[in-house]
């Protein structure tokens, strides 16, 4: 019998790709599971990369709390009522515990799951589930998810995580460039021009030209300049998330400061490199299938010569990888 699961999750980027793996649990444990997802319609992507997915239904959440009252925004909240309303899941999980996700959660006709108070990252979302489960606090956001949707399905996990994206990674060949994230939307979260400069020179000494991601005007202007009279690199211009997903497979390496598009990379299986400055890995440390190094915390950024000594680790790991891969020379 198909059990019909509705997940709620909407942002941000790398809470997402965290999400990835739940999914691909989901899907091994719970036979027939039709799995559809809610979702901030700037990441629909996402969750359509997973087959596991049945539907993926939009929403557009960050505008209409600009313009909550207006025309345009109460026929879109209308329009999604409706639509839920004429739906009866079996599971409503509600992945995000926020009272954002908790107004969508209650527009829903299906037993409500989500963690309990002291699980939840704004306790009072828990008194919106019919179902609360605890799951420790101060754990990696890809464990937390994946124990959540065990507790509200009735199994246990086990084995490294799946992100699920060989609709991206099949069939593709690494290419001889790095992929670099050296802009963040919060001037804490910066590297120093200097350091960049270090690694960049060790990349290019391997061989790698180099292709540097940004978003806003001001992040794209800062990239430039850390490239400016580089021959050998480049700074991509905007593209959808499918395209930078595409780019990054293709990467024989990603270094990048804690963001949503670093966490993408590792969940590519992509050897990646975070650093972190204005956040603690601990409870988002990056996690894939390929070499990820969480650099640096709170208050505390790693040093040039740690990011250039994973630099190092992350090559030689890859290098090892592929000599071992079924067929190559050095493996038969």
């Amino acid at each position: 019998m198909t059990k019909k699961i509705l997940i709620v999750r909407t942002s941000s980027l790398g809470d997402l790709v965290h999400m990835l793996p739940a999914i691909s649990d989901i899907a091994r444990h719970v036979p027939g599971a039709q799995i559809d997802w809610i979702v901030e319609e700037g990441f629909a992507e996402i969750p359509s990369w997973h087959p596991a997915i049945n539907e993926v239904i939009a929403v557009d959440h960050r505008r209409w709390r600009k313009h909550w009252w207006s025309a345009q925004t109460r026929a879109a909240r209308a329009a999604l009522r409706q639509k839920l309303g004429q739906r009866h899941y079996d599971i409503v999980l509600d992945m995000q515990a926020l009272m954002k996700s908790v107004w969508l959660v209650r527009q829903t006709h299906g037993e409500r799951h989500g963690l309990d108070f002291r699980s939840a990252r704004e306790p009072l979302a828990s008194f919106f589930y019919n179902v609360k489960h605890t799951v420790k606090f101060w754990q990696p956001a890809v464990t937390r998810q994946r124990q959540l949707a065990a507790a509200a399905l009735g199994y246990t996990y086990e084995g490294d995580a799946d992100f699920g994206l060989g609709s991206i990674t099949s069939g593709v060949e690494v290419q001889p460039y790095a992929v670099i994230m050296p802009s963040a939307s919060r001037d804490d979260k910066l590297w120093p021009e200097a350091d960049w400069q270090r690694v960049f020179a060790r990349l290019q000494q391997h061989g790698l030209t180099l292709k540097l991601l940004s978003g806003s005007p001001s992040e794209t202007e800062r990239a430039r300049r850390l490239v400016e009279g580089n021959p050998q690199a480049e700074v991509l211009p905007r593209m959808s998330l499918t395209e930078v997903a595409t780019v990054l497979a293709q990467a024989s390496i990603m270094v990048g400061l804690d963001s949503g598009l670093t966490h993408l990379s590792a969940g590519l299986g992509r050897p990646t490199i975070g650093i972190y400055k204005a956040s603690t890995p601990v409870r988002t440390p990056l996690q894939g299938p390929s070499y990820t190094a969480s650099l640096g915390e709170r208050g505390s950024a790693p040093s040039a010569e740690t990011v250039l000594s994973a630099v190092e680790q992350a090559l030689e790991f890859e290098d090892a990888r592929h000599t071992n891969l079924p067929g190559s020379s050095a493996g038969q």
